[in-house]
């Protein structure tokens, strides 16, 4: 699996690099992102298996994207990513998923994610750093959002934005598969993009 043992590489590099620039020892990092030293050590050494719900802590608690612990720098102006090429980042029990499909530069990145939930699967997120804000534009189907305890459905054709420092869970609702592309708008932060 050399695809792997190099994504591996590229996400240790990564978190050492964002860690050192914060100025984080391993301990520190991993009190405030709540992932043990010894997952932190093994990491950066390239090995484990990080689960998606740690990359957020880490990516949360360096002030960065996920796709910025992930990805290899890019050279290239125009970047059209292909969401076959991408492995999901989420798998639900009934078959949905979650793919990270680029993260914009700059100041204040921008991560672009597309989704799809099978009726009744649900993902719950912890609450993100504050400024970040989310969007959700459903494509088909139907979906419900909650946003602090509170339920918003949200159907095909309609948007919907919240600020992502709060308990947030996307479920699928209705009879029939929700796609869905969502964005994270993260604040400028000192962590910069890696």
């Amino acid at each position: 699996m050399p695809e792997t043992d190099a994504a591996l590489r590229t996400l240790a590099h990564n978190v050492r690099t964002a860690r050192t620039r914060a100025g984080l020892s391993l301990d520190e990092l991993g009190r405030r992102a709540q992932v043990s030293k010894g997952a932190l050590v093994a990491l950066e050494k390239a090995q484990g298996n990080p689960n998606f719900a740690t990359l957020v802590r880490l990516a949360d608690t360096l002030g960065i994207s996920v796709s910025a612990l992930l990805e290899g720098r890019t050279e290239r102006r125009v970047r059209v990513v292909a969401a076959d090429a991408l492995t999901p980042l989420w798998s639900g029990p009934r078959g949905g998923e979650a793919r990270l499909m680029l993260t914009t530069s700059g100041p204040a990145p921008v991560e672009v994610w597309r989704w799809r939930l099978e009726p009744g699967e649900e993902y719950p997120s912890h609450p993100h750093q504050a400024g970040v804000v989310e969007t959700v534009s459903v494509t088909s189907g139907r979906m419900t959002l909650v946003v602090d305890g509170t339920e918003h459905p949200v159907e095909a054709g309609q948007t919907a934005t919240f600020d992502g420092d709060t308990s947030h869970t996307y479920r699928g609702a209705g009879t029939g598969t929700c796609h869905l592309i969502m964005t994270v708008h993260l604040p400028p932060g000192p962590g910069g993009t890696v």
